[in-house]
């Protein structure tokens, strides 16, 4: 329910005409110090082409492999504008606990199984609701069926950057130099749509969108991150953060805000301020529109089949549905799946509670888990997913007139061990079975106190009568 307290679309509104200023004139000036040469090759045009005058649009203005973080490194102390955005994200603000942001990283592996799905099936395919940031999205390819698992997996990446160790995420690390990665690419698609609106502005509607990958974009997202993971998708697992847990994930997303160049102060502050956020978007953002539709349909056909679980779609939509509820999926148009699969994502969901509440009341266990998962996840999705090859987060998908993702094909199943699958069904039957002792006991041992309740009343009155 709405209070007082939550913002209202009225007030939602001007953040989404306002943007990372510092990162764009940062952006603006590594192009003047480095300029990227313009395109040899034309990239390929994907699905309709609503602007056919193709010769009217600007030239793109970014070689993928540019690696933007290093000459910006290399020239923050040459340059006033540069140096200016160096110090802002090398600052530490007053508010960073480091103890408390080691803490929150230590949250994203101790319940590392519901977290990455939380963050697949209601982050991502229940955030693709929001309309708006779709049209985004949709312009620049990059959530086709060929390549939507590889987005994925590159956005793990990063998440997983930020939470590899305190060091990574502190200025000089390695998840703190991927959000400038990300900060300068945000700029750059932005950009690229803002010039291509500029000559065609039937492209991108900006007073009705608003500028793409605005202040209330980057909110949304890092509560997508944090708390629809801590209120929602969690929850919905059956799984509980502690209140610390809380306050310690969403510190560690307030600084990774804060150095994306996305607004704090009065919005992410707090885990409440946070809270009240996420109802706000949830109210006032989440009306799938057709390119929701597509987009949504498009990542399911990309992970389905596919390593490490070999889940089929019927399972992964059955988990988009448990994490989001029929109404948004079936407002997304994602297929219902048989009570078969359900029942598995009970089954799974019943593994990850299992292990997650287990391992947290011994805390030997738990820092021996932490570890391993680090290693273990970080094998799953750069070492095999990305097959070794960590993005740097360049601008691959570059926006043109004649992009604009459409729905891709069905492919047909293929005949696989189903992993996941099979682990769910054995945690399912599991479940069931120790519910059913549980009822078994807890009957007999009911019968069995009548009986002597019963036995005793008669002996009472018995001695009474006598």
């Amino acid at each position: 329910m709405l209070t007082d307290e939550h913002l209202t679309l009225d007030q939602m509104n001007p953040a989404k005409q306002r943007w990372d200023y510092l990162g764009e004139k940062a952006l603006n000036r590594l192009n003047e110090i480095s300029p990227p040469p313009p395109r040899s090759t034309k990239k390929p045009s994907e699905g309709k082409e609503p602007f056919p005058d193709e010769e009217k649009q600007p030239t793109p203005e970014v070689k993928p492999k540019r690696d933007l973080y290093a000459i910006f490194r290399d020239n923050a102390e040459k340059d006033e504008v540069l140096q200016e955005l160096w110090q802002q994200v090398n600052t530490v603000p007053e508010w960073v606990d480091w103890e408390q942001i080691a803490r929150g990283q230590d949250v994203f592996y101790r319940y590392g199984g519901p977290v990455l799905t939380g963050l697949a099936y209601q982050s991502l395919l229940g955030g693709l609701g929001a309309a708006r940031v779709t049209e985004v999205l949709s312009r620049t390819g990059g959530f086709s069926v060929d390549v939507a698992r590889n987005r994925l997996f590159e956005t793990t990446q990063y998440l997983l950057q930020c939470t590899k160790s305190l060091e990574a995420i502190q200025p000089g690390g390695e998840g703190w130099a991927a959000t400038i990665r990300v900060r300068l690419l945000h700029a750059t698609v932005r950009n690229r749509i803002m010039k291509l609106a500029a000559t065609r502005p039937e492209y991108f509607d900006t007073e009705k969108l608003g500028v793409p990958i605005n202040d209330m974009d980057c909110v949304g997202t890092i509560v997508s991150f944090s708390s629809a993971l801590i209120w929602i998708s969690l929850p919905r697992q059956g799984i509980y953060l502690r209140s610390q847990e809380i306050e310690d994930y969403t510190a560690l997303w307030r600084y990774i805000a804060y150095v994306i160049g996305c607004p704090v102060e009065g919005l992410l502050e707090t885990k409440e301020q946070s809270k009240r956020i996420l109802d706000s978007i949830m109210m006032h953002e989440i009306a799938p529109t057709r390119t929701s539709q597509i987009l949504a349909n498009n990542v399911i056909r990309s992970l389905q089949d596919q390593p490490p679980g070999y889940a089929s779609s019927d399972f992964l939509c059955a988990g988009a549905r448990w994490l989001n509820g029929n109404e948004l999926c079936d407002a997304l148009a994602l297929p219902k799946p048989s009570i078969y699969y359900t029942a598995l994502m009970a089954g799974q969901c019943i593994f990850f509670g299992f292990w997650c509440y287990t391992n947290r009341m011994n805390k030997s266990t738990d820092q021996k888990k932490l570890v391993v998962l680090r290693d273990i996840f970080w094998k799953i999705i750069v070492k095999g997913g990305l097959k070794g090859e960590e993005t740097s987060f360049d601008f691959k998908y570059v926006p043109e007139y004649s992009i604009m993702t459409e729905m891709g094909g069905v492919e047909e199943a293929k005949l696989s061990k189903k992993e996941i699958e099979i682990a769910s069904l054995k945690w399912l039957l599991m479940g069931v079975a120790v519910v059913s002792v549980v009822g078994f006991v807890v009957t007999k041992a009911s019968l069995l106190g009548g009986r002597v309740a019963v036995w005793g009343v008669k002996s009472a009155w018995s001695m009474l009568q006598t």
